[in-house]
């Protein structure tokens, strides 16, 4: 079962009136394991409100909220434009946001409602925020310690295949987080194959 949408402010959601909900997964850089994990790091919701409170500090494009986040998690967590996108149109739609067109592209600002809303929920936000930032040092600090999540001397083919499997995995996992066990099920399989081969 996929995690509520929140953007009604139904049950169980933070913040007040239309609420993008959020809720710490297990895991994350709050959870009990040591290993980093991308996947439970945004709960569904969160993009909306890390995109208005980066909108909120000065008028922005879509491809700079994904390299805010990009850059904030080290390079191992960018949203796709293919959910950063609707994101905004959403925004837009429920009065949060204007756009007005730059040539190909659309810059988006805060509207006063936007700025209310955001001020409801500013602690949950700056939350979100932080909780990147700190998934980012923890993810540099890895590397630095040569404790990367891949296994290093790798054949590049196999090495980026790895990579591809991450990052399919973790799409997965932003999309639904209830999907965890159909991939480690999926892993396990694959594993056991290699194994056999």
């Amino acid at each position: 079962m996929k995690q509520q949408d929140c953007a009604s402010g139904g049950p169980g959601c933070g913040g007040k009136g239309r609420g993008f909900g959020w809720r710490a997964g297990r895991g994350g850089m709050g959870g009990g394991g040591g290993e980093l994990r991308v996947g439970r790091m945004l709960a569904q919701g969160d993009l909306k409100l890390i995109a208005l409170a980066l909108i909120e500090q000065q008028p922005r494009h879509g491809y700079d909220i994904i390299k805010i986040l990009e850059e904030k998690t080290a390079g191992l967590y960018a949203p796709s434009p293919g959910v950063v996108y609707p994101t905004l149109t959403y925004l837009e739609e429920v009065g949060h946001v204007t756009s007005q067109t730059e040539g190909a592209k659309r810059l988006y600002a805060i509207t006063a409602d936007g700025r209310t809303f955001l001020e409801e929920n500013r602690v949950l936000a700056e939350a979100v925020l932080d909780r990147l930032a700190a998934f980012g040092a923890r993810a540099m600090m890895a590397q630095a310690s040569g404790n990367d999540a891949l296994p290093s001397g790798l054949p590049p083919l196999v090495e980026a295949a790895l990579v591809n499997l991450r990052a399919a995995a973790t799409k997965k996992l932003l999309g639904d987080v209830e999907a965890e066990a159909d991939i480690v099920a999926l892993l396990a399989r694959a594993a056991g194959d290699i194994r056999k081969a």
